[in-house]
């Protein structure tokens, strides 16, 4: 199996494993610092993907232009009270939220 089939494997599995789920569901992940939030305008299986293999400077790229953080406070509250549905998937230690 050549690198780009792996690749497309990795990917496929991470698209599979993404879910929409209810914002309260995510709570404790929140609480416990491991809630990922990641801008509308990336992709969130490639994100996800980028996480799962460890590379260090396009999510570095992702922090330094505010689109990858941890959730904060505020939008936290916000999903809470307007009872909403995100995206997410969870690449271990995170889980990866999008909304």
């Amino acid at each position: 199996m050549n690198e780009s089939n792996c690749c497309d494997i990795a990917r496929e599995k991470v698209n599979l494993e993404t879910s929409q789920i209810a914002w309260k569901e995510l709570q404790r992940f929140f609480a416990n610092g491991t809630a990922v939030f990641v801008a509308p305008d990336l992709d969130l299986v490639d994100v996800a993907y980028q996480f799962s293999i460890d590379n260090k400077e396009r999510v570095a790229s992702w922090m330094q232009n505010n689109q990858v953080a941890l959730v904060s406070d505020q939008q936290a509250i916000d999903w809470l009270e307007t009872d909403a549905e995100v995206w997410a998937v969870v690449v271990k230690p995170w889980i990866l939220v999008q909304g």
